[in-house]
């Protein structure tokens, strides 16, 4: 996984959030346990909530380094 890239002049990214690296490593249970021999009833939903109003926002930083 890259940690730096430079971006051209006028190119735009995409955030994805997500709380696993699934399908490249593996699902998250979202509880402590052995995933591969855990049952379906111990894997939890996960809720994850992007604000974006004024009052609620979120935020995302970068580090931006200079040539």
């Amino acid at each position: 996984m890259a940690t730096a890239y430079q971006f051209k002049k006028g190119h735009r990214i995409l955030i994805q959030v997500q709380n696993s690296w699934f399908p490249l490593v593996d699902i998250n249970p979202q509880s402590f346990v052995n995933i591969y021999e855990a049952d379906e009833n111990v894997f939890i939903k996960a809720t994850y909530r992007i604000y974006h109003d004024a009052e609620q926002a979120s935020k995302i930083w970068s580090s931006i380094l200079k040539e």
